[in-house]
């Protein structure tokens, strides 16, 4: 599986330069250098987390599958009609899972991570969560209780994420008759925009006809402002992926009821219980506001360094992903713990927070114990 996406890593890059190109020449460029690097470095580390998290990914589902499964027959789920029915599943338990991660202040801090960009462009799409994994998998344990084999649930979920990646683009309009059964882009602006009338709709990740059963559809129909309505404050992937949670467990820590600790975790996003909301006051949410917050500008020497550590964390991080089925355990963990401190310090760079004369030597280090580490694996 962890082979698949590397193959796949070459047609992601392609679509990216291409959509690049395609709005340079239109004059409506969607991509900012910083916030790419920084989408595409929590790509890579949810792939390097999922190497190390297997249980949650697939174990869990593989343990409960012999002992529910109601329809097991190979014939069925080897034929197109069982794998069509194995990704309309796939998709059907994905959209409740998506749909809890908005609705749950404690979900859509792990799914918080994917909005966080500002910019809407295929980069965006590989802006992929770490932690969803360890709350989510019972969201799917229904495909084992209906006979659907474990290698057939990861490979069906694995092409409706791969469908995803295209919808992230603004260099798409309304498709008609596709728009109203299909996610599509103009659909999935609308997921991934503020406005007030977009919050919280178009779930789907194939089909939107399940929002469209369930109450949670609405068409494009003004400009869309990206991002979340608490935005991400510079570049670090660490912040990114920890940042949420430190809302909730202040809110938690401060507020007297114990109905109101849970209800921070438990209940949507942005609710806050009314002694907290009197004692630490936010300010209201403006789109005006969002819509003209931009990146801060990257000097030179900052973006020719980010490049490079990137890149030779890009190379190290593929050559991981392709030799994890061979591994112990342990090297995994230790290369992921390599590649997390790799993609913070190519993030420390960007928000300026990291002198160029310490990450230099800190990059060569850590490439080259994780290079080590990938040449004695086994």
């Amino acid at each position: 599986m962890h082979r698949l996406v590397v193959l796949v890593v070459p047609v992601f890059v392609l679509l990216m330069a291409c959509e690049f190109a395609w709005g340079w020449l239109k004059q409506r460029n969607t991509y900012r250098f910083a916030d790419t690097v920084a989408s595409l470095s929590q790509g890579l580390l949810s792939q390097a987390l999922a190497v190390c998290t297997q249980l949650f990914q697939i174990g869990l589902y593989a343990l409960v599958y012999p002992h529910v499964a109601l329809c097991t027959d190979a014939g069925f789920w080897n034929s197109a009609l069982g794998w069509i029915a194995a990704v309309l599943l796939f998709d059907f338990c994905d959209y409740w899972l998506h749909r809890a991660g908005h609705e749950s202040a404690l979900f859509w801090a792990a799914h918080a991570v994917h909005h966080q960009s500002r910019r809407f462009n295929f980069s965006t799409a590989l802006r992929q969560e770490s932690m969803v994994a360890f709350l989510g998998w019972a969201f799917y344990l229904p495909m084992a209780v209906v006979g659907v084999p474990p290698e057939q649930f990861g490979l069906a979920g694995l092409i409706v994420l791969v469908y995803q990646f295209w919808i992230h683009t603004e260099h798409v309009g309304k498709l008609g008759w596709f728009d109203r059964v299909f996610s599509s882009p103009s659909n999935h602006r609308v997921h991934h925009a503020v406005n007030d009338g977009y919050l919280d709709r178009n779930y789907g990740g194939m089909l939107v006809v399940w929002d469209r059963l369930f109450g949670t559809f609405a068409e494009e129909s003004e400009r869309c402002v990206y991002g979340t309505r608490k935005p991400l404050a510079g570049f670090d992937p660490l912040r990114a992926v920890l940042g949420p949670y430190a809302p909730l467990a202040r809110d938690a820590w401060h507020t007297r009821r114990w109905r109101d600790k849970l209800g921070v975790f438990w209940r949507s996003p942005g609710w806050r219980p009314a002694d907290v909301a009197a004692r630490f006051p936010e300010p209201d949410f403006s789109l005006e506001a969002a819509a003209a917050l931009d990146d801060p500008p990257v000097g030179r020497a900052l973006a020719l360094a980010a490049t490079l550590h990137f890149a030779g964390w890009v190379g190290m991080t593929l050559a991981f992903l392709w030799r994890a089925d061979e591994m112990a355990f342990r090297t995994g963990l230790e290369l992921l713990a390599l590649t997390i401190a790799g993609f913070w310090a190519v993030g420390a760079v960007l928000d300026a927070r990291l002198r160029l004369r310490w990450a230099w030597p800190a990059q060569v280090l850590l490439l080259a114990l994780a290079g080590a580490l990938l040449f004695t694996a086994g």
